[in-house]
């Protein structure tokens, strides 16, 4: 209305009679206040940003509000709210670097780490390895399709049922690692879980060198046409390396020999 009238210079009451509106529409102001409406809208937005707009006002009526649901459409499209909006993924704070030192004891720091290969069908497989950092003892290497945290929780309970409970454990920031059901463990066993930093895999020298190793002997080196194989190679491997794989970093002993040696 009021671009019509600064463009045709004409007044109000020719202006309202071109576009068929009473003078009194034109002067009508609104002494409604949507204030309290629209700020609990935003609190639910702000709080709940998937849901929608039915999910809000079944919400606020439970709160004792007795606005009409057509009110709260009104303003919640009003708003803006009813248009999709971008998800905006959370990223987890970067880690604080720690030094990576030789443990003077047995179960004091494991590290542990995922590796991936390909069936022959072309299925992806995945191994779960845990290391003892103070002699480099393999103490699980373990294939399987997939890997859901509460498995993973699982195989770190059946680790330390062998081998004892270590005072830490040292990750990268893989889902695995970083979900609710690993982070409980980690608390109920007083464990704490040292995550290295975002793209600095050799904060993780110790398990990453032995990836290596494992890569190179095994999964470069065969083929395999299902699971039971690479977990028949894994735990034979795992034993040779155990036993008989010499670390210049120990003395050229192995991991069994070095352990054995220093507890004498």
């Amino acid at each position: 209305m009021d671009e019509i009238r600064c463009e045709a210079q004409i007044s109000i009451a020719r202006a309202c009679k071109l576009v068929e509106l009473e003078r009194s529409g034109y002067y009508y102001k609104s002494v409604r206040d949507d204030s309290a409406v629209e700020d609990k809208l935003r609190e639910y937005a702000t709080k709940l940003p998937t849901r929608g707009c039915p999910e809000y006002t079944k919400r606020i009526r439970r709160e004792g509000f007795e606005w009409n649901h057509k009110r709260i459409e009104r303003i919640y499209v009003k708003l803006g709210m009813n248009k999709r909006r971008r998800k905006i993924r959370r990223r987890l704070p970067n880690p604080e670097k720690l030094p990576l030192l030789q443990p003077l004891a047995p179960n004091i720091t494991w590290s542990a780490d995922f590796m991936e290969d390909r069936l022959e069908n072309g299925r992806k497989v995945r191994i779960l390895n845990i290391i003892d950092d103070y002699n480099r003892e393999a103490l699980l290497c373990h294939a399987s399709f997939s890997f859901p945290s509460q498995k993973v929780v699982e195989l770190f309970k059946r680790t330390i049922e062998w081998y004892g409970k270590p005072g830490a454990i040292r990750t990268d920031n893989g889902t695995e690692f970083v979900a609710k059901a690993f982070a409980g463990f980690c608390s109920d066993f007083s464990i704490q879980h040292q995550r290295i930093q975002k793209g600095k895999p050799m904060q993780n020298g110790y398990c990453e060198r032995f990836n290596k190793a494992f890569r190179e002997d095994i999964l470069d080196a065969y083929i395999f046409e299902d699971l039971a194989q690479v977990q028949v190679l894994a735990d034979a491997w795992k034993q040779d390396y155990n036993n008989n794989h010499p670390h210049s970093s120990l003395g050229d002993c192995t991991p069994i020999e070095f352990k054995e040696r220093r507890s004498a």
